[in-house]
């Protein structure tokens, strides 16, 4: 293990080690970040997801550069949806649900070039990517295998959308005892109140489930620590 670092963060400065690190990405998929997908079809501006883009491809070159593993998600479900529950299958315009055909393939189903992350923030070969069905990316997936395996105990967190996906991996991972920093500028929401509200959400009453710095801050700390992992 490296000695401690501290970054810059609300409601105080986040110490992590990083040689237990670890960065999420979380679901930064063609159907929701597209012009034509499965979050425009809502109605959603998809710009407001996009601005995370440039930001979150910086973070992963710093986090790389800090061999720091690069951990991604994509929601999405099996072709035949079996294990897509009822509710979930009732969301969206009659025309435009999980499964039915969308610009890119079938909406949500794994394997479907909607369901893939963009090309901006590529995994590299040899990063894991978790498949889940569910919100947060701990429901039936391999992720807690994956961060034992790598001894992680600390979470930067990224990725869309910041009131939904990522605040229910956040709850579910301070359940567990992961220290989780959200990183501002690299989450997004279609809804520009509950950016904000999801935001301070996270660290209120003295950091009810995590931390909260923009990237720049986060990058600079990375900048400075020691290399000490491989990848996941």
């Amino acid at each position: 293990m490296t000695a401690p670092q501290h970054i810059p963060a609300t409601p105080t400065p986040f110490s992590f080690d990083p040689s237990t690190t670890a960065l999420l990405v979380i679901d930064m998929q063609r159907d929701f970040l597209l012009p034509g997908g499965f979050g425009e079809s809502l109605g959603n501006d998809v710009e407001l997801l996009r601005g995370v883009i440039d930001p979150l491809a910086r973070l992963m070159t710093a986090a790389r550069s800090a061999n720091i593993p690069v951990i991604h998600t994509r929601e999405g479900h099996l072709p035949d949806l079996s294990d897509c529950p009822p509710a979930k299958l009732r969301r969206g315009n009659s025309s435009q649900r999980i499964g039915d055909p969308g610009q890119f393939g079938r909406i949500l189903v794994r394997g479907e070039y909607g369901h893939d992350i963009v090309d901006e923030l590529a995994p590299l070969p040899g990063e894991v990517v978790i498949d889940k069905p569910g919100k947060g990316a701990f429901y039936a997936t391999e992720l807690g295998a994956v961060l034992a395996r790598n001894n992680v105990e600390s979470l930067l967190v990224t990725g869309v959308t910041t009131e939904v996906c990522v605040h229910t991996t956040v709850r579910e991972a301070n359940d567990r005892g992961y220290e989780c920093l959200v990183v501002s500028d690299c989450v997004g929401s279609y809804f520009p109140e509950f950016q904000r509200v999801g935001l301070d959400m996270i660290a209120a009453q003295g950091g009810i489930f995590g931390w909260v710095a923009d990237s720049a801050t986060v990058i600079d700390a990375l900048a400075s620590s020691t290399p000490a992992h491989t990848s996941a």
